[in-house]
């Protein structure tokens, strides 16, 4: 096996993200992947790599050996080999993201998550549906939100539509008064409001992390 290999399959067992998964992330064929893990097929294109990197959240210099070993960075869906859990802290979950109307009051939360100390974290909600999967948000995952009005072009954001709240990048050009909220997901269209309909729509907070509740391939 080769040097590539092992570091992508070692890197997809750390994760614990299945092929399957790892294909929806990367628009890469399933059966690629388990060829190029395995090392069954060791010559990778480059621009297959570089997504392949960007999926296992590390570096295309990482993978091919020009970088020392090191642990993927993610919060906190993955533990590496006896390493020790962060600090938590409970947030309330207000609701279902892009699933009905999510309850805005901390008082009325019902529910809690564990989330670390270190994030800026005001509250959290339940990912539904597969708009974000490039992101590598997936449907039941749980979104860590910062509550803020505004956030820079490009950045994940949690946006109310009326009644609706929606998980988004948000591109917004003041010279024309538009916003564009852009799903991680080729199926999806954007969603443009400008004019009066920008009075329907409101950013609740910053995406600051999440947690994934990946499957296991059988």
């Amino acid at each position: 096996m080769s040097e590539i290999s092992r570091r992508i399959l070692t890197l997809i067992q750390q994760l614990k993200i299945s092929y399957g998964d790892l294909s929806s992330i990367t628009h890469i064929p399933k059966s690629a992947l388990q060829r190029y893990a395995t090392g069954e097929t060791e010559k990778i294109p480059l621009d297959r790599l570089e997504l392949i990197a960007k999926a296992l959240q590390t570096t295309p210099a990482y993978l091919m050996g020009w970088a020392k070993e090191e642990e993927p960075t993610s919060i906190p869906y993955h533990l590496g080999n006896v390493r020790p859990m962060p600090k938590m802290v409970k947030k309330p979950r207000l609701g279902t993201i892009a699933c009905g109307k999510p309850i805005l009051a901390v008082e009325d939360a019902e529910q809690f998550d564990s989330v670390p100390a270190e994030l800026e974290c005001d509250f959290t909600l339940a990912c539904k549906g597969d708009s974000m999967i490039n992101a590598r948000i997936f449907d039941g995952d749980i979104v860590y939100i910062r509550s803020q009005p505004q956030v820079e072009n490009g950045q994940i954001a949690a946006v109310l539509i009326g009644e609706e709240a929606t998980l988004k990048r948000v591109y917004y050009s003041p010279e024309d008064n538009r916003m564009t909220l852009r799903a991680c997901n080729p199926l999806y269209r954007d969603q443009v409001y400008e004019g009066p309909a920008l009075d329907e729509v409101k950013i609740l907070g910053l995406a600051v992390g999440f947690y994934s509740h990946i499957r296991h391939e059988q």
